[in-house]
């Protein structure tokens, strides 16, 4: 009797959910692939390209932020004009209209997986909360007799990668709510000048191939630079005496497969695959058990076998 009442939870919350729970797992997939097309790269760009770049765009040094996209050949240029950034080509060190295609494709993506692109955050934690439970049930409902079945295939799937089921959504949440399990970055000493975007892409020129680069920014009362080393994303404090690390932020580098290079990246290709199987199949076990109990019975005679 249990079961059975978890087994009609289970399907009810995938109906409520099924809309928003697939935009989440669609465009997860989506950014799965954008730690392969952000490096690591080697040797492609160098700071005397990227200042070359702010001196002819932001002859002022107004802006505040620099976006590089080596795989895309452009950057973007924040604050130096009003309204939107400006976008450059590399090659050219000529405005374009936008970062490509590439771009705007991970740009989209990552609006909808964190706001639905109306400023529904809420629902996506909501959305997420659901998914967990969803897991939960699926747990309590016991261990499946695993067939070659759409049935055992949706139990096999959620049984054996369970770990990594869980591991998604939960680190979701923890960025959702500013959970690192790390202390804040600190903040360099008060004094002095602040560091401008010229002087900052030379300071991390000198430590890293600035293709590896994904962002420079001020974050958290200081300009802070996120580098892809080694096939992890890391943010660096910058100082005018280096670049300072700050502490791993574990649940963001887990969410998001920035942790091992290409490793990483497939597990949570891997990942949403599995929750693509298990939304599919669910859906498709509830609508066939439907039908079927909608199917008059003359039609149910005619249709078996003699």
């Amino acid at each position: 009797m249990l079961k059975n009442w978890l087994l009609r939870i289970h399907r009810w919350t995938t109906l409520l959910f099924a809309v928003p729970l697939a935009v989440l797992i669609l465009t997860g997939l989506v950014l799965s692939f954008e730690p392969m097309a952000t490096g690591p790269a080697s040797g492609r760009l160098s700071a005397d390209t990227l200042n070359a770049v702010l001196a002819k765009h932001d002859p002022d040094a107004k802006a505040r932020s620099l976006v590089v996209r080596a795989y895309a050949g452009n950057v973007s240029i924040g604050g130096a004009q009003r309204g939107d950034a400006v976008h450059v080509d590399l090659a050219s060190n000529e405005k374009i209209a936008s970062p490509g295609t590439l771009a705007e494709v991970f740009t989209t993506s990552r609006r909808l997986h964190e706001t639905f692109l109306m400023n529904l955050g809420w629902l996506v934690s909501l959305s997420t909360f659901a998914l967990l439970a969803l897991i939960a049930l699926g747990v309590l409902m016991g261990w499946p007799r695993l067939r070659n079945t759409l049935a055992g295939w949706h139990k096999g799937t959620g049984w054996f990668l369970l770990p990594l089921l869980i591991a998604s959504p939960l680190t979701g949440l923890f960025l959702a709510y500013g959970i690192t399990f790390a202390p804040p970055p600190a903040r360099p000493a008060a004094g002095g000048a602040p560091i401008g975007l010229q002087e900052a892409v030379t300071i991390v020129g000198g430590a890293h191939d600035l293709a590896n680069v994904v962002w420079i920014r001020p974050l958290a009362g200081a300009l802070r630079a996120r580098v892809n080393d080694g096939g992890e994303m890391r943010v660096f404090t910058v100082t005018r005496t280096g670049l300072v690390p700050t502490t791993r932020n574990w649940p963001r580098l887990i969410h998001e497969g920035n942790w091992g290079g290409r490793l990483s990246a497939l597990i949570n290709v891997a990942i949403s695959a599995a929750f693509i199987l298990l939304l599919s199949t669910g859906l498709w076990l509830w609508a066939r058990r439907k039908f079927r109990r909608r199917m008059p019975r003359s039609t149910a005679v005619s249709s078996a076998p003699a």
